[in-house]
């Protein structure tokens, strides 16, 4: 458990993000990733990638290793194929939660290429829409575990409203979480407000208390408690703290991992 004592709130803006970008790809880390490294900005809590990718149609990452890893994948538009070296194969698109544990080692490709699956695979017509989703990389508990996967889709859920579990190991949640990663101290929850002048119901969501807390504005523009405006991209590190509220007037997509450890276990 942390021994932080001292409540901190840490506001990073999208546009100082490092960037990968190529051809097919324009990608922003939140971290330090594959060959953009701050030694001072490696992590926070036990979240070390926050990726926010978008990928031309026809593109994507070529099959490549994973081990001791719970990665989760969430598609804000478009549609993302995900191929493993457990069989696994399919189509990711938004509101659907998705999650892989690399554990003791396992290989996956994804990419904007959906019309190549057979039709109960997900295949669908050729497209000319970019894919833009949001990748999050998560330690597990123990090192070498089975690889794994999960995946369900959750749309309705995210539409009626607040802050949604998405994703975790925490007790606490077992029984309301849409999938399992093998972090018994971490949930990522999401909350996704249509937005209405007012802040009416449904439009503002309370975030949970945790010695660590991120917040990453995935979609639109909301005013946070103690903060003020959040724009698209922008990301909130916080420490001891929580209960803050958000609100959005416009429509807005916020992802939100509660954390009640740090690498290392400090």
């Amino acid at each position: 458990m942390s021994t932080l004592t001292t409540p901190h709130i840490d506001v990073h803006r999208a546009g100082d993000r490092m960037k990968t970008r190529v051809a097919w790809l324009d990608s922003k880390h939140s971290f330090s990733f594959g060959e953009h490294y701050d030694p001072e900005n490696t992590h926070h809590g036990l979240l070390l990638v926050n990726n926010e990718d978008i990928v031309l149609p026809g593109e994507g990452f070529d099959t490549h290793p994973h081990r001791d890893m719970e990665i989760v994948t969430w598609v804000l538009n478009g549609s993302l194929v995900h191929q493993d070296s457990l069989g696994h194969a399919g189509v990711i698109y938004p509101g659907l939660a998705q999650r892989m544990s690399a554990g003791t080692g396992i290989l996956h490709s994804e990419k904007n290429d959906s019309w190549r699956l057979p039709p109960e695979q997900g295949g669908t017509s050729p497209h000319s829409e970019a894919v833009h989703f949001v990748q999050m990389w998560v330690v597990p508990d123990e090192p070498g575990i089975t690889p794994g996967y999960q995946q369900l889709e959750i749309d309705d859920e995210l539409d009626r409203g607040g802050l949604i579990t998405v994703a975790t190991g925490m007790p606490r949640y077992r029984d309301r979480t849409a999938i399992a990663i093998s972090s018994s101290h971490s949930a990522l929850h999401v909350g996704r407000m249509p937005g209405a002048a007012g802040a009416a119901a449904g439009q503002v969501i309370t975030l949970p208390e945790a010695p660590y807390l991120h917040v990453f504005v995935a979609r639109g523009e909301v005013e946070m408690e103690g903060v003020g405006t959040l724009y698209e991209g922008d990301a909130v590190r916080m420490t001891r703290s929580g209960g803050q509220r958000i609100v959005a007037e416009v429509p807005a997509e916020v992802l939100v991992w509660e954390m009640h450890a740090r690498l290392g276990g400090q």
